[in-house]
């Protein structure tokens, strides 16, 4: 039994009390600490109840949060389309938190629609990366540029248009509302999103990030340098000699 598994039993073993639950989650959390238990929250988001989920979602304890804020992604694909407003504007709200471990949160319940509906995160993310919010932008980015998501040709598609789009949507800011902390979030997603969307379809990416070095937008350039710097990139930018013979 892996260790998510044993989580899960716990969890059920619980029997969804409220208060049982949350010191359960408390006291395995990992923090304070440099890492949270991340296995954990994908237990939780596994089994808990819809209420669960929600009540935690809102939790003003941090890793609580998280663990409702990853739920939120299961129970968006648990309900049919047509309910899936509220839950979809919940995890928008938690986009845009200044927790950073709520933010990833968010792009994992966004991969987590990906496994089942990559349909809906690509149209979930098209929508998102035109938000006002760099930090709701910022999430589209970091849910789709996942490798596992990226092995079909639509999702990969969509995630070098969404790369290009939250890219140009920092170009088209004027100096001084480039530093905003949500902009430099946004920016140092796009460092490393890149190059996992190109390594989803080479054949479209290179040439999309190619045409980006000519861009003398310093926030452009240092988003290609930055992705030119990562191992999965230099491996397509670099490919080893194949002997002759």
């Amino acid at each position: 039994m892996s260790v998510r598994e044993e989580h899960r039993a716990a969890l059920r073993a619980l029997d969804g009390d409220p208060a049982a639950v949350c010191a359960y989650l408390t006291a395995r959390s990992g923090l304070p600490g440099p890492r949270a238990n991340l296995e954990l929250i994908g237990a939780f988001a596994d089994v808990a109840t819809e209420g669960l989920v929600l009540a935690l979602a809102d939790s003003p304890d941090e890793y609580l949060r998280c663990c409702g804020t990853v739920g939120l992604g299961r129970l968006v694909v648990d309900v049919p389309a047509d309910a899936r407003t509220e839950l979809v504007a919940l995890l928008s709200d938690r986009a845009a938190e200044g927790s950073w471990r709520v933010r990833e949160a968010v792009a994992m319940a966004l991969q987590r629609i990906g496994d089942a509906e990559p349909t809906t995160l690509g149209a979930l993310v098209a929508s998102w990366v035109g938000d006002q919010d760099p930090l709701v932008r910022r999430a589209a980015v970091a849910g789709i540029c996942e490798p596992r998501l990226l092995r079909t040709p639509a999702t990969a598609t969509t995630a070098l248009d969404v790369c290009a789009a939250a890219t140009a949507s920092i170009g088209a800011l004027p100096s001084d509302a480039r530093r905003d902390t949500g902009v430099r979030a946004l920016r140092q997603a796009l460092g490393y999103c890149w190059s996992v969307a190109v390594a989803g379809d080479p054949a479209a990416g290179l040439p999309r990030l190619a045409a980006l070095r000519s861009s003398d937008d310093p926030d452009v350039a240092w988003i290609v340098r930055e992705n030119e710097k990562k191992t999965r990139l230099r491996r397509l930018l670099d490919p080893p000699d194949v002997p002759s013979g």
